[in-house]
């Protein structure tokens, strides 16, 4: 088949760009950002229809995957205006540009942020959906667009809500780059390469069994299959759905510094500070659904083997 994956420079895009051409597939990446060599990319920004429709027009694809999203919360608080006019506004034109070329398959990047604050563990895709920042709320927003595509359009569309991304493809040939970085895994291995003199730690007193908050790691490559086997689900006539995407495991950062030591055989120097206001003690995903619809297993739900692989692409990161 033929795919459009928009966002595809990015992390977990380019994971995915590969994962379709390894299985035989052709893609074509829609990005500002360039792609890796040897694959069909055009600098396109989903908000510009006319660039949209001209590629529509230039190319016949079988369905659209969309990782352009701004992810930063913190950003999102202090400049909502950028996130609703990328990961809503422009995800809307990018929505009917595909109803105008008749493409009407979507597989959605969400998030487990469309939840808020857990009022349990571990979360299905029933818990209330209640975001408390621009992030999670512009992701929300964009799935109830997508319902009412399906309605008006006959587009359907898969969510996947993701938990915690981490992780690089094995080989060490992608991994995780973000500018600012936000994400702990990369910050835990940057502190241990020397690339940051330490990692912060914020809060100690939560309601578990270190004090320390507890997230579900998934790798990336785990949430590249599970990509593959929506538009499986998608093409063999399955209606849209959301889907919890996490190993149903957490882990405590004090847990992942304490693995990273092991991993990396580096001492990880922390800085003591104190909560961050919105971070819950625990977000472990309920997995089940898509176990038991997409028939989909993770590969690499062990925390060393996150770690790991992360490692090696850190150990040979581009400019080091």
């Amino acid at each position: 088949m033929k795919f459009l994956v928009v966002g595809g420079a990015g992390y977990i895009g380019s994971h995915m760009v590969k994962h379709l051409l390894l299985a035989g597939h052709q893609v074509v990446v829609a990005d500002v950002m360039p792609a890796h060599s040897g694959v069909a990319w055009v600098n396109l920004d989903i908000a510009d229809r006319p660039a949209l429709d001209a590629l529509f027009a230039s190319h016949r694809f079988d369905a659209v995957f969309h990782f352009a999203s701004f992810i930063q919360v913190g950003e999102s608080v202090s400049d909502p205006g950028k996130y609703y006019q990328n990961n809503v506004a422009a995800t809307l034109c990018l929505l009917q540009a595909m109803i105008q070329a008749d493409v009407r398959q979507l597989v959605f990047s969400s998030t487990a942020a469309v939840y808020g604050d857990p009022q349990y563990v571990p979360i299905d895709e029933a818990h209330p959906k209640a975001p408390i920042n621009p992030y999670g709320r512009s992701k929300w927003m964009v799935e109830q667009m997508l319902e009412d595509f399906d309605r008006a359009y006959g587009l359907r569309s898969v969510c996947l809500r993701y938990f915690n991304a981490a992780g690089a493809d094995p080989d060490g040939m992608l991994g995780e780059c973000h500018e600012p970085e936000t994400h702990l895994i990369p910050l835990i291995l940057q502190a241990a390469s020397g690339r940051r003199p330490a990692v912060t730690v914020f809060g100690r007193d939560y309601s578990t069994l270190d004090g320390t908050c507890i997230r579900d790691y998934i790798h990336v490559n785990d949430l590249a299959s599970a990509h593959a086997l929506a538009i499986d689900y998608l093409q063999a006539g399955g209606a849209s759905t959301a889907f919890n995407l996490g190993n149903g495991e957490g882990f405590s950062v004090e847990q992942v510094i304490a693995a990273a030591r092991s991993v990396t055989g580096r001492s990880i120097n922390v800085i003591e500070a104190g909560r961050r206001a919105g971070d819950p003690p625990s977000l472990v995903a309920d997995a089940s659904k898509a176990r038991q619809i997409l028939g989909w297993h993770t590969q690499y739900a062990l925390l060393d083997d996150i770690l790991g692989h992360a490692w090696k692409w850190e150990q040979q990161y581009p400019w080091r």
